[in-house]
C-alpha cells in the first residue's frame, strides 16, 4: 500500500512504524473473513481493511472524525486478522497508533469521558477495584441486572503451598489488578499444580496492572508506568534466579509480552523490558514443559474429576495475540477430560478487555454467539484462559465457566505441602 504521511507524524517513531505495516497491507479482503464485526455488520468499515484505510487517511493528514471514531471503537482488537494476513500486518499496533492520534483530534462526550476515565482510575488499581468489587457482590441482590451480570459470585480460592516450602525453581506470577478480586481461586490453583510439579510460585507484592487497559483506553503513558512498576518490582526476583514471569490471563500475557516494544524509548528500561517480554510465559506453556511429570501425577490420583464433559474457550488474546494453540487443549485431554467440538472458535467472544463494558450491545451479541458455539454439544461445564472471558461467557449462562487451571488442580487433588 502506498502511503504519503503527513508532517505531524512522518518522523516520528510511530509515524515510522505506521509506513512500515501499512506498506505491507495488499488490500487482499482475506482479513474481513475472520473479523467479528465484520461478520455482524458487512460493513467494511467495520472490518480490519477499512479500518486500515481509516487510519491511514487520518495519518495523511485527512480529518479525523466522529465516523472515524465509531468505526475504531468497535474494533475488539481480537487480532484474528493478524493470524489470517498472509502479508503478516501487525495490525494491533497500527490500531494502537491511530487510536492515540484520534484521542487528540476528536473530543468524546462528557458521559463517554467520564465512563472511560473511571474504568482507566477504577480497574487497574487493585487496591480500589478490591473492595469496589466486594462490596458489589455484598450488595448484588438490590443491583440492576446489568451490574449484577458483571458479578462472579464468590469462590474461595483454597489453600495455596506455604511459602517455606522449598524448591530450587521458581517463577514469579502476575497477581494482576481484576482477577485477585474476581477469581482469586486461579493463582491459588496455578501455585498449587506448579508446587506439586516442584516449582514454587511467587508474588511481587508491589507489581500490579499489566497496563494492558490504560493503553486500549487511550492512556498509553500511563501503562508505561504500569510497566516501569512492575519491571522494578520483578527484577530483584529474577536477578535471584526466577525462571520466567508467568501469567494466568492470557490477555495480561499480550502486554507482557509488548513490554519490549512498550519501552524501546527509554534507556533506563528498554534493555530490562527486553528481558522481561522474553522470560513471559503463559501457564500452559510452563505446565507442557513439564508434561512428563504431569502424566506421572495424573497416573497416581483418581479420575473422578473427569466425568464430565469440557468446552474450552480460547481467548482471543491466546490464539491469536500470543499464538498458542492446542496446548491447553492437550494438556486437559491428557487429564482425562472429554472436549468437546466448538465451532468458529477463532471468534472473539465480546469481552475484549473493556470492550463489554463500552459497547455492550455487539459485546453482548458476540457473547451469546460464542456460548451457543460452546454448548452446542451439551458440556457440563466451560474452561478458558482470561479472566474477562471467564466473567463475560459467565454472565450468559448457568455453566459454570472457570479458568482451566482450576480443572487441572482439581483432577490432580494437590495436597498443600507443609
Amino acid at each position: 500500500m502506498e502511503t504519503h504521511l503527513a508532517d505531524f507524524i512522518r518522523n516520528t517513531q510511530a509515524g515510522r512504524e505506521a509506513d512500515e505495516i501499512l506498506r505491507k497491507c495488499v488490500h487482499c479482503g482475506f482479513c474481513s473473513a475472520t473479523c467479528p464485526t465484520y461478520q455482524l455488520f458487512g460493513d467494511e468499515l467495520d472490518g480490519p481493511r477499512g479500518r486500515i484505510y481509516l487510519i491511514k487517511q487520518m495519518l495523511e493528514g485527512a480529518e479525523a472524525t466522529a465516523k472515524t471514531q465509531l468505526h475504531l471503537d468497535r474494533c475488539l482488537n481480537c487480532r484474528s486478522c493478524e493470524t489470517t494476513c498472509p502479508s503478516g500486518v501487525h495490525y494491533a499496533r497500527l490500531l494502537d497508533i491511530g487510536r492515540n492520534v484520534l484521542e487528540q483530534r476528536v473530543p468524546r462526550g462528557a458521559v463517554e469521558s467520564l465512563l472511560r476515565g473511571t474504568l482507566r482510575q477504577l480497574l487497574p488499581r487493585r487496591w480500589l477495584f478490591g473492595p469496589a468489587y466486594r462490596l458489589g457482590q455484598w450488595l448484588r441482590p438490590l443491583l440492576p441486572e446489568m451490574l449484577k451480570a458483571k458479578l462472579l459470585p464468590y469462590r474461595a480460592p483454597g489453600p495455596r503451598p506455604l511459602t517455606r516450602t522449598q524448591h530450587v525453581r521458581s517463577v514469579i506470577a502476575l497477581a494482576g489488578c481484576v482477577q485477585p478480586a474476581m477469581a482469586p481461586g486461579i493463582n491459588a490453583a496455578t501455585a498449587r499444580v506448579l508446587n506439586r510439579l516442584g516449582i514454587r510460585m511467587i508474588e511481587a507484592a508491589r507489581a500490579g496492572c499489566c497496563g494492558a487497559l490504560p493503553l486500549h483506553l487511550g492512556a498509553e503513558e500511563a501503562a508505561r508506568r504500569d510497566a516501569r512498576r512492575n519491571i522494578d518490582a520483578w527484577w530483584p526476583l529474577l536477578e535471584a534466579g526466577a525462571e520466567s514471569i508467568l501469567f494466568t490471563a492470557s490477555g495480561c500475557g499480550t502486554q507482557l509480552r509488548d513490554y519490549a516494544h512498550l519501552l524501546q524509548d527509554d534507556p533506563a528500561y528498554a534493555v530490562k523490558a527486553a528481558r522481561v517480554s522474553l522470560l513471559s510465559r503463559d501457564v500452559s506453556e510452563v505446565i507442557a514443559a513439564e508434561q512428563e511429570h504431569l502424566l506421572t501425577l495424573l497416573a497416581g490420583t483418581p479420575a473422578t474429576a473427569t466425568a464430565h464433559k469440557l468446552a474450552f474457550h480460547s481467548p482471543c488474546s491466546l490464539q491469536h495475540g500470543l499464538q498458542i494453540r492446542g496446548t491447553v487443549e492437550t494438556l486437559l485431554s491428557a487429564a482425562g477430560f472429554v472436549l468437546t467440538p466448538v465451532a468458529d472458535s477463532h471468534l472473539c467472544c465480546g469481552s475484549a478487555g473493556a470492550y463489554s463494558v463500552l459497547q455492550p450491545k455487539i459485546g453482548t451479541l458476540l457473547r451469546d454467539h460464542k456460548l451457543a458455539a460452546l454448548c452446542a454439544d451439551q458440556p457440563a461445564a466451560i474452561a478458558t484462559a482470561n479472566i474477562g472471558c471467564l466473567a463475560h461467557l459467565q454472565s450468559g449462562t448457568a455453566l459454570p465457566v472457570r479458568h482451566w487451571i482450576e480443572y487441572l488442580d482439581a483432577r490432580l487433588a494437590v495436597p498443600v505441602a507443609g
